[in-house]
């Protein structure tokens, strides 16, 4: 059996920093809590809670007195509550998903009503939608009710009300921005839809590509891997939705499965399999990649 790596591979940036920054601070500190996992992966979340790096669900669980921020980041109010109960706070925020709160945070101080593209329970738009305070909706579909509403309140308004909320927070201009960790085909062909269903009272429009380069790449290195293999094996967290998206990304293309560790591979999907690629979801730590490889040899 060949088995072949895709080009982009290992922990992304946003991960390392925030690894090295949690490190840092429990050499200095000690114990170190952070308000859920620092990313989707368990055995990440498993290295870290040997290092006295460990997650609550929270922030009524938290009995320290250093509290991270995941990689996710969070909205201002729970920032807020978190100095409000005297925690210091280790914000490693990915600066990706800073960077797409501070655009969303203009946005709408510059009077724009803003559309995300992304899962509106994730805890990465969560923490997005908070920093637009209540001026904004999350969807991945334009016919969702959350998009349709917002366009079918913006056809409502009247001569009177356009007139009168020129200088005002108004539903005539919209922006539009994305989860980082979304794909930029998606992205163009939501944006295409929702152009197509604006209300004509809708006057301005703003797109502004807030998605993370190096998930686009790894996504494109994906698809290169899977047209050259009989198998593709995505290691990643179950939870994680850049892994899942891998998976989604391969799969039309040749086989694809997804495993979080070593010990759920399949013999019996790999019979007859004479060319495997391997690609890992950007928080998978390079020993779970490893350890797939071996198991594979192995097998």
């Amino acid at each position: 059996m060949e088995i072949e790596k895709s080009r982009e591979l290992g922990l992304c940036f946003g991960v390392r920093r925030a690894i090295k920054l949690l490190k840092q601070a429990a050499g200095k500190y000690g114990k170190i809590e952070t308000l859920g996992p620092i990313a989707h992966n368990q055995q990440l979340v498993q290295e870290l809670a040997e290092m006295g790096i460990s997650p609550v669900d929270e922030l009524e669980q938290v009995k320290g007195r250093f509290l991270a921020i995941p990689t996710h980041g969070v909205g201002p109010s729970v920032l807020d509550e978190i100095e409000a109960r005297h925690i210091h706070i280790i914000d490693s925020t990915c600066p990706i998903v800073s960077n797409a709160q501070n655009t969303i945070k203009r946005l709408t101080e510059a009077g724009f009503y803003v559309i995300v593209f992304g899962e509106a329970e994730h805890t990465e738009v969560k923490g997005l939608l908070g920093w637009a305070k209540n001026k904004a909706v999350a969807a991945l579909d334009v016919r969702q009710n959350a998009i349709s509403s917002l366009l079918s309140a913006a056809e409502a308004l009247t001569a009177n009300e356009l007139e009168e909320s020129m200088h005002q927070d108004s539903l005539h201009r919209l922006g539009v921005i994305s989860q980082t960790t979304q794909g930029w085909p998606a992205f163009v062909e939501f944006s295409r839809q929702l152009m197509a269903a604006l209300p004509a009272k809708v006057e301005e429009l703003t797109i502004v590509n807030t998605l993370c380069q190096t998930i686009q790449r790894r996504r494109e290195a994906a698809i290169e891997l899977a047209k050259k293999v009989q198998l593709m094996i995505v290691v990643g967290g179950h939870n994680s939705a850049n892994t899942r998206r891998l998976v989604a990304a391969c799969s039309p293309i040749v086989e694809t499965y997804l495993v979080e560790r070593a010990g759920e591979l399949d013999s019996a999907r790999l019979s007859g399999k004479r060319r495997v690629g391997i690609i890992a979801g950007a928080s998978t730590p390079d020993k779970a990649v490893e350890e797939v490889v071996d198991k594979l040899k192995s097998l």
